[in-house]
């Protein structure tokens, strides 16, 4: 809908009246109460105080494009969260920051947006959220060049964003902000978790071929898994080749991978794409003379590709068929509600909704940097993976991460077409503050210094 013309919105306000109208905003914010308890205490900062009886999220997730599927899950995630925020049910029932009576005594209300895939839309989309809809909070992002252009708009308009679906590791290495975090895990991260498994299963010495998609994911994740498939398995990378994200046909660059020399195919794919490069590699034959491995699962994408998911290898953030209480919990909530079981991109959607609630619970205000401080160094274990840290030095989760495999068409059923091999400790992931992706990290500024 058009901004409204009749009345200047307050973040209106906030940009054309300087720092005297700012304090006069600031008191005014304490005696009408906007943003909960002991909000009086903080000035105003990007869309905070919270005025009215509703407190907004965005939503700004692919409603179009390569990863539309799994937008259409993350919403599913997302409603369910704020039905909850509201209502009682699911996790809300059981985190101890949560009423289910809304959020500091104010009702969640949504907005939602279609990044289609595409950095500048989403950003747009999520600039649309901050000014005209006056989100406290924003998250979303099936591709990570999606919600690395969200995380920088939201460092410079003082918006907290919520990281979903982005596997990069530059969310949470060079392109990391103070204003963001992420609970999913990282490509550096998957080939710790991949690599023994592979060497395991195939032998030492191997010889692999990449293929990636050529965004930021992608060229992360092709270089993660050359690190350690040669760190852990003393393999040797042949060539690593970009592939347009969106790709439809494959068969060229499959073509040309060298039949004779390769053990290991590599597709860096994700969602649409590989359910196309997958199934075309099976069909190419390519399978015959070498193994494939397709490091990032996704249900839907298994769905799409379920003939040709046989005894292939990946990872995954999370599985229905965990056994902990949360996950069943979270499991039964979903399919009560949709009448089918959720993806990891629901869950993970489900998850940052309400880790950001909660921690405006535990901060007693909205007033961002107040709830970043009550995020950093947080410790959990009620998201479905057990004992869980949100680190301070760079706002990614340390936790564990699930090799999976895909089952034989035999064994598939509607909602069961991944096995998981092992469940990876992050005891025995992850990296040091100046290691890894973290040693790029900068996390900038909180706002009120």
């Amino acid at each position: 809908m058009a901004r409204d013309t009749t009345a200047l919105s307050r973040r209106d306000v906030l940009k054309t009246s300087g720092a005297a109208g700012v304090a006069g905003l600031a008191g005014l914010a304490g005696c009408t109460g906007g943003g909960g308890g002991g909000d009086s205490e903080y000035p105003a900062l990007g869309n905070y105080p919270v005025e009215g009886d509703e407190v907004v999220f965005g939503f700004n997730v692919p409603q179009s494009g390569s990863y539309s599927q799994e937008g259409a899950d993350e919403l599913r995630g997302y409603n369910l969260a704020k039905e909850h925020l509201n209502n009682g049910g699911g996790w809300v029932d059981s985190w101890e920051d949560l009423s289910g009576d809304g959020v500091l005594g104010k009702t969640v209300a949504s907005v939602e947006g279609d990044t289609a895939t595409d950095p500048d839309t989403a950003r747009q989309s999520a600039t649309r959220m901050i000014n005209r809809d006056n989100a406290i909070m924003i998250t979303g992002g099936s591709s990570s060049a999606t919600a690395i252009a969200m995380q920088k708009l939201c460092q410079e308009e003082k918006v907290q964003f919520m990281a979903c679906l982005t596997h990069s590791n530059d969310t949470t290495g060079p392109e990391c902000v103070r204003y963001s975090f992420r609970e999913m895990f990282n490509a550096y991260m998957t080939g710790q978790a991949l690599a023994p498994v592979l060497a395991e299963e195939y032998g030492e010495d191997l010889n692999f071929y990449q293929l990636y998609a050529d965004y930021s994911w992608g060229q992360t994740q092709q270089d993660s898994m050359n690190q350690f498939f040669t760190e852990v398995g003393g393999w040797s990378q042949i060539e690593s080749v970009p592939t347009p994200l969106g790709t439809s046909d494959y068969s060229s660059y499959l073509s040309d991978v060298p039949r004779d020399e390769t053990d290991v195919l590599v597709l860096n794919h994700y969602g649409l794409d590989a359910a196309n490069s997958l199934p075309q590699a099976i069909e190419a034959g390519l399978d015959q003379d070498m193994e494939i491995v397709v490091p990032l699962y996704n249900r839907l994408m298994a769905e799409a590709a379920a003939g040709s998911i046989d005894g292939i290898f990946g990872t995954a953030d999370w599985s229905w068929q965990l056994e902990d209480s949360a996950s069943q919990s979270f499991t039964e909530a979903f399919r009560s509600e949709y009448d089918k079981v959720p993806s990891y991109a629901a869950r993970l959607a489900y998850t940052q909704a309400l880790q950001y609630a909660a921690a405006c619970e535990r901060a007693e205000t909205f007033y961002p940097p107040e709830v970043i401080r009550a995020l950093e160094g947080y410790e959990y274990d009620n998201a479905g993976l057990g004992a869980e840290t949100m680190r301070a030095c760079d706002h990614q989760a340390q936790r564990d991460v699930l090799v999976v495999r895909g089952l034989p068409s035999s064994d598939q059923t509607e909602s069961r077409l991944l096995e998981v091999v092992n469940q990876t400790s992050r005891d025995q992931l992850g990296y040091g503050c100046n290691e890894g992706p973290a040693a790029e990290c900068e996390l900038g500024e909180y706002g009120d210094e």
